[in-house]
């Protein structure tokens, strides 16, 4: 017999309108939280390093605690559609933070790393759109990951004050 386990859970989404116009949001961002060097870690795993040299290098990638591991432009795909407005999807995160969950269920690594997605409202500024991440990881139904959700939350609202956004009203449950 199969063995199918569901877990209905509740998650928050996080909107919030910048007030930045579109590219200048996503240029800071991108600058925040830059793309992961996958070169650096390749070289450190390839000659047997250690997970130490991987948090060091991670963290000299990630001065913000975030880096970007893919993003998809959404813009091209749809504009055949007659869609114009811009938006780009981002996998955001940190590997070493996401190894904290993984320990102890490889489940974390559904919503690891965040998947965020920046557009354009009708003024042509920058909403930033995520599923609050401590809200997601609950759904795991182990309080160590939960624990390390929170502690996302953090960094996304930390990495968004690096930006210019005002992080104070974002997070509500006062974590």
């Amino acid at each position: 017999m199969t063995d199918i386990h569901r877990n209905a859970h509740t998650v928050t989404r996080w909107q919030i309108g910048t007030d930045l116009p579109f590219e200048t949001f996503r240029r800071d961002f991108e600058r925040a939280a830059p793309v992961f060097d996958s070169a650096a870690v390749e070289s450190i795993t390839a000659r047997g390093g250690s997970w130490d040299e991987i948090r060091a290098a991670v963290a000299a990638n990630a001065p913000h605690g975030l880096m970007i591991f893919a993003s998809i432009d959404a813009k091209p795909l749809m504009s055949a559609a007659g869609h114009h407005n811009p938006a780009v999807e981002y996998l955001l995160g940190n590997h070493v933070i996401a190894e904290r969950m993984y320990r102890h269920s490889p489940l974390a690594l559904l919503y690891a790393p965040l998947r965020v997605l920046i557009f354009a409202d009708e003024h042509g500024n920058a909403v930033f759109a995520l599923d609050q991440p401590s809200t997601v990881f609950a759904g795991l139904d182990d309080p160590r990951i939960t624990e390390v959700g929170h502690e996302l939350d953090r960094k996304v609202t930390a990495l968004l004050a690096v930006i210019g956004v005002d992080p104070q009203e974002i997070l509500t449950d006062g974590n």
